[in-house]
């Protein structure tokens, strides 16, 4: 392995490699910060081209992971873990109930749920041999599809962004283009049309634009992300895996406003400084895509949907206070989302330390 774990990964607290040849599973777990409570994040199944590929990205998502819950205002650190191989084939009964027995060995600094290639039934395997699972079907109590909430947040998110580039918290009459309609970004396809905008969408898996184009026919498609970049838009969405953000997207956007679902959307650092001078207000990723966050944490309590969708909705507020401080401190509002996070790691965590079950 290239990797020096210790290097890339010097911010976390824990990294666990997890095998079971009998299964297949390869899986990585990534605990980065349990200063305002237990690690939460989910169970990424993906087809990585290599194990330092898998390593980069179980980091960065689970660094992104403690911002998101602390600027959520959470008491909840954060995780994440990836399983490397393709769920088509690989996925199986062993294989999750052996990866639950890896993540129960944790005793709770680190609890699971959906992303990427897993879902509620999934998590149901898991839970068969794991008491810290979330992100359930509501058979079993838990909160079923956690990207409801997320799409709305986004939304509420985006109603943010509007409210500060054109005065209204709204998207009616304006292009928005979603980059990736699986999950997530056809929830919110939903709501931009519910709300009166114009919607142009595309996705790598085409079932998944027809899917969205049969429901809602007044919606549009485009061939590739390249082609909805390079659309007049008033609004781009990003929703499908990371680094969406790249120079060469932010050189030719005509778009005011970026705001979508994906995690880990700037390419690189100083990506936020190029759209700042080019004049598109950044809505940053964790701030605006954690009410799926808000969701499956608010199983820790017994699952209520209405509660964590009343959560949900201070999105709005989260998101205007980050523009507020951008706009005070004269930095990218993805600059000042990250201060605001890391005061509350900072404020609230030195009272408690290292989390201990």
């Amino acid at each position: 392995m290239s990797v020096d774990v210790f290097e890339v990964g010097h911010e976390h607290e824990q990294v666990v490699f997890a095998n079971d040849a009998a299964t297949g599973l390869k899986a990585i777990i990534a605990i980065h910060s349990t200063a305002l409570g237990p690690a939460l994040g989910g169970t990424r199944f993906y087809p990585y081209a290599s194990t330092d590929a898998a390593i980069e990205d179980v980091l960065n998502l689970s660094r992104g992971m403690s911002y998101k819950a602390a600027l959520a205002g959470l008491d909840l650190g954060g995780g994440k873990a990836v399983i490397i191989g393709d769920p088509a084939t690989l996925k199986s009964e062993g294989l999750l109930r052996a990866y639950g027995r890896f993540v129960q060995s944790l005793n709770g600094r680190y609890y699971t749920a959906c992303d990427v290639g897993t879902f509620s039934e999934d998590m149901d395997d898991i839970a068969r041999e794991c008491s810290y699972v979330t992100g359930r079907t509501v058979a079993h109590g838990g909160a079923g599809d956690s990207s409801v909430l997320t799409a709305y947040g986004v939304f509420q998110g985006m109603r943010a962004a509007a409210e500060q580039v054109w005065g209204e918290p709204t998207l009616a009459g304006r292009t928005v283009g979603v980059a990736g309609v699986g999950k997530v970004g056809r929830h919110l396809v939903r709501h931009l049309v519910e709300d009166g905008a114009s919607v142009v969408i595309t996705d790598v898996h085409q079932p998944s634009v027809d899917a969205v184009r049969a429901d809602l026919p007044q919606v549009q498609a485009v061939a590739d992300t390249a082609a909805l970049v390079a659309s007049p838009l008033d609004v781009y969405a990003p929703c499908a895996l990371g680094g969406a953000l790249t120079d060469e997207v932010v050189d030719v956007l005509s778009a005011k406003i970026v705001c979508g679902a994906a995690n880990n959307q700037l390419a690189h650092p100083g990506v936020e400084k190029q759209l700042e001078d080019r004049g598109i207000l950044y809505a940053p990723d964790y701030c605006v895509n954690s009410g799926g966050l808000i969701q499956v944490a608010d199983e820790l309590e017994g699952f209520s949907f209405e509660r964590a969708q009343q959560r949900a909705s201070g999105i709005f507020d989260t998101t205007r206070a980050v523009f507020e401080l951008a706009r005070a401190d004269g930095v990218p509002p993805a600059i000042a989302a990250d201060r605001l996070a890391e005061r509350r790691m900072r404020d609230v965590g030195r009272l408690r330390g290292v989390w201990l079950p």
